[in-house]
């Protein structure tokens, strides 16, 4: 009877034992995962790991999506290397998107375990493992075999939705809408490629292109001189005029029994990432926008006084351009007009018109990779010294390749403004879909008109600055007579200079 009491104590007290393990085990699960949600970032760039190998506890960085429309990304230069100490908002690496080539601000703190993707690897599916991270503290010699298999495999390429689109307006399109692209079709898996990469530092677009002017740029393309195979005498090895005249095409012998007239007679160049979202987009909007266009001459002599004199009382603080007043007379038109400041939306089954109440400006900036739609938000709210302050700096920006996604993500409304080219007279712009409107600015000419009467009873001739205006409009939002009225009050204010002051 005693060793029958004996089991049944020690049976109760192994009971109570693993009872206490499995509730301090249940505790510690919930503190670590309470840990994880707080160690989580906001980026889904992060994600913790465990391999199936015996490596320390670590956290896998992924390749994010830097923009909308990013489905896969080149590697640039990396900005820490193993064994460095990351803290928020340090740049891990510079990533080359569909847009630009950007900085990627790490949000977690720690050390940089491994590298997984060197520099210059292209084409890089947004997910993939791209580096290994630990807490400060943790071996970082475990991971020197740590392989891209051991973090869970590259991601494969998705096709991606091109909702959000940097010339999208301020809200993306719903999927189902006319001004947004088609659904992706499934198609499969691209088969694995081995990387063409020289694995040096990614280069940006402007570092690639040769040191050379727009006026040494021309005189090339008359003389059919290949700049790239120039090498520039002139500064920092910037190419000059004399170096297109003495140019000479090297001399190539053709093979035996090949004709001269057999070699090529063009040069192919890839299409980038970029341009291929700029075709895809423009080729949507055409198909899909019916644009109806409306031309309007508009005379600039007074705005061009107005400037003259705002320039010269501003001390050198800044220099407004044309472009700055034909932005703010833009927003005051779409404020009276707003149906121009509106765009067509399809969701949840519902179709509807949306009526903008700020006006975002897209400003087409042309840079050595493509279009881009820097936006100047709530031009009604700005005057014109901080309008062009801004439009310069987003300019110079979009060039660099610099800009942040919301930087060129939005807008309402687009201007273009070719008329600092006195070839363009006129021209006429494709619509960023969704919105509703753009308007296409030429150069600005001395056109004679009829002035005062001479004492005889004829009209004396005078010479007026003029500009050529074309606005494009979508006809499902903008019918052609509300088009017609923008256009007059677009006149109406830039004839009338002085309401911008207001």
């Amino acid at each position: 009877m005693s060793a029958t009491t004996t089991m049944l104590s020690r049976a109760g007290t192994q009971l109570s034992l693993r009872g206490s393990i499995a509730m301090r085990g249940s505790s510690n699960a919930l503190r670590s995962s309470e840990f994880l949600a707080r160690r989580t970032p906001a980026l889904s760039a992060l994600a913790r790991y465990y391999a199936s190998k015996s490596f320390p506890p670590h956290t896998v960085v992924s390749m994010p999506a830097l923009s909308p429309t990013m489905t896969s990304g080149n590697i640039g230069a990396w900005q820490k290397q193993v064994g460095d100490s990351i803290a928020p908002g340090d740049v891990l690496v510079e990533i080359e998107t569909d847009k630009a080539q950007m900085d990627f601000e790490f949000q977690e703190e720690g050390v940089i375990a491994k590298i997984l993707k060197d520099s210059g690897e292209k084409d890089v599916a947004v997910g993939s493992p791209i580096a290994v991270m630990v807490e400060e503290g943790e071996d970082v010699s475990a991971f020197e075999n740590f392989s891209v298999e051991d973090a869970g495999g590259d991601k494969p390429a998705s096709s991606g939705s091109k909702e959000g689109d940097a010339s999208e307006a301020s809200e993306p399109a719903s999927s189902s809408s006319p001004s947004s692209p088609p659904a992706p079709k499934e198609t499969p898996a691209p088969e694995p490629q081995e990387s063409t990469s020289s694995g040096g530092r990614l280069e940006p677009v402007l570092e690639r292109l040769p040191a050379v002017s727009p006026a040494v740029q021309k005189l090339a393309l008359e003389k059919g001189v290949p700049l790239s195979a120039i090498k520039g005498s002139g500064p920092n090895g910037k190419i000059t005029k004399e170096d297109i005249e003495k140019y000479k095409p090297a001399a190539t012998a053709a093979p035996a029994g090949t004709a001269t007239s057999a070699l090529p007679t063009y040069e192919d160049t890839p299409a980038t990432s970029m341009r291929k979202v700029i075709a895809s987009r423009l080729t949507q909007s055409m198909q899909e926008n019916p644009h109806y266009f409306v031309s309007s001459s508009i005379s600039v002599s007074k705005l061009l006084k107005l400037r003259a004199a705002l320039n010269a009382q501003a001390d050198g603080k800044f220099k407004l351009s044309v472009n700055d007043f034909l932005v703010k007379a833009l927003a005051v038109a779409a404020r009276k007009v707003p149906a121009a400041n509106s765009s067509w939306r399809e969701e949840a089954g519902q179709v509807f018109i949306r009526q903008h109440n700020t006006v975002d400006v897209s400003v087409a900036v042309a840079t050595p990779v493509g279009l881009m739609t820097p936006i100047v938000k709530n031009v009604g709210s700005l005057g014109l010294e901080t309008i062009s302050s801004q439009i310069k700096d987003l300019g110079k920006r979009a060039r660099d390749g610099k800009l942040k996604p919301e930087e060129y993500q939005g807008g309402t409304i687009t201007i273009s403004n070719m008329g600092m080219n006195p070839a363009v007279e006129r021209f006429t712009a494709v619509i960023n879909p969704p919105q509703a409107c753009i308007v296409a600015i030429g150069t600005t000419k001395k056109v004679p008109v009829a002035g005062e009467l001479t004492e005889d009873g004829t009209p004396s001739v005078e010479w007026d600055e003029q500009i050529v205006i074309t606005g494009s409009f979508d006809h499902k939002v903008v019918d052609g007579a509300v088009g017609g009225e923008f256009m007059k009050e677009l006149k109406r204010v830039i004839e009338n200079p002085l309401e911008l002051m207001l």
